[in-house]
């Protein structure tokens, strides 16, 4: 799309805060642009693994001249704090973006959600029935559908003690190249250059070991009341279509399935149609 953001631009855009989880303050970089004066809720975008917000460059924006927009890095991604020692998991996020809300004073917010951005937008939703007015999954985990293989092999610490930062760069680059329907260089650049470093290399590990398919068992998908609406790549491997139309049958309140030819990363991918299908929704 015409005048996407570079990663570095999208970067110096980014604000940063303090959340606490756990016992841990942890640093929280986020988008936040827009119409911040605007009636209708702020659009929420979460990003999933191995991603960062960055995911959203060619969508968010496009609803930034009637809408605030909020996209944070999830601890253990992007430009947030990556040191080891604390929780990554789906329960942790949630505990992450309730915080940053609260911090920026949002009370209700249409979710916009990817991958396991969208196992953290289903608890939410979930647990805060009130606060969610619209939620939009793509490509997102539910139930048991996860972790995929890719994912389980870099949390073991066999692998990982064994993969060198040159390697496990291979590995994301490579599997983005793989799984893009048109690998573009500035955006498999991004996703990969965040964890280039040691740093990096371990908490990428620590993500992918923190992927618990119980924090989303457990959701009680029957409190989830927000109106539902399902952006789905229909080529996904990772992710695949039956488990949108699961969640189409077992929401309360759902608008169907909108099927992208794509693979997994759905705005990436298509962003114009993305952002077309997500525009219609919303209005």
């Amino acid at each position: 799309m015409a005048n996407e953001p570079t990663a570095q631009e999208w970067t110096n855009a980014q604000e940063e805060t303090t959340v606490s989880l756990d016992t841990h303050e942890l640093t929280v970089s986020y988008y936040d642009d827009g119409a911040t004066t605007a009636t209708e809720n702020p659009i929420v975008f979460l990003h999933g693994i191995p991603t960062w917000s960055y995911l959203w460059r060619d969508v968010a924006p496009a609803f930034e001249d009637e809408r605030r927009v909020i996209a944070p890095d999830f601890v253990g991604y992007g430009n947030s704090a990556m040191h080891d020692g604390f929780d990554r998991s789906v329960r942790a996020q949630e505990e992450v973006l309730d915080d940053l809300l609260a911090q920026l004073e949002v009370d209700q917010i249409d979710l916009v959600a990817h991958d396991i951005g969208g196992g953290v937008a289903l608890r939410y939703a979930a647990h805060n029935p009130d606060a969610v007015g619209k939620l939009v999954l793509s490509n997102s985990i539910a139930y048991d559908s996860w972790p995929i293989q890719f994912v389980v092999d870099l949390g073991l610490p066999a692998t990982i003690n064994d993969m060198t930062v040159d390697d496990v760069d291979e590995q994301l680059t490579g599997m983005f190249r793989s799984t893009l329907v048109d690998p573009d260089d500035e955006f498999v650049e991004a996703m990969a250059s965040r964890f280039r470093s040691d740093d990096g290399r371990i908490s990428l590990s620590r993500n992918a070991i923190a992927t618990n398919t119980s924090h989303t068992t457990e959701i009680d998908y029957g409190a989830i009341t927000a109106e539902t609406y399902f952006i789905w790549g229909e080529n996904d491997e990772f992710q695949p279509i039956e488990f949108a139309e699961r969640l189409d049958d077992d929401l309360e309140n759902t608008a169907g399935i909108a099927r992208l030819d794509a693979n997994h990363w759905v705005p990436a991918d298509r962003p114009s149609q993305y952002v077309d299908q997500l525009s219609n929704f919303l209005e």
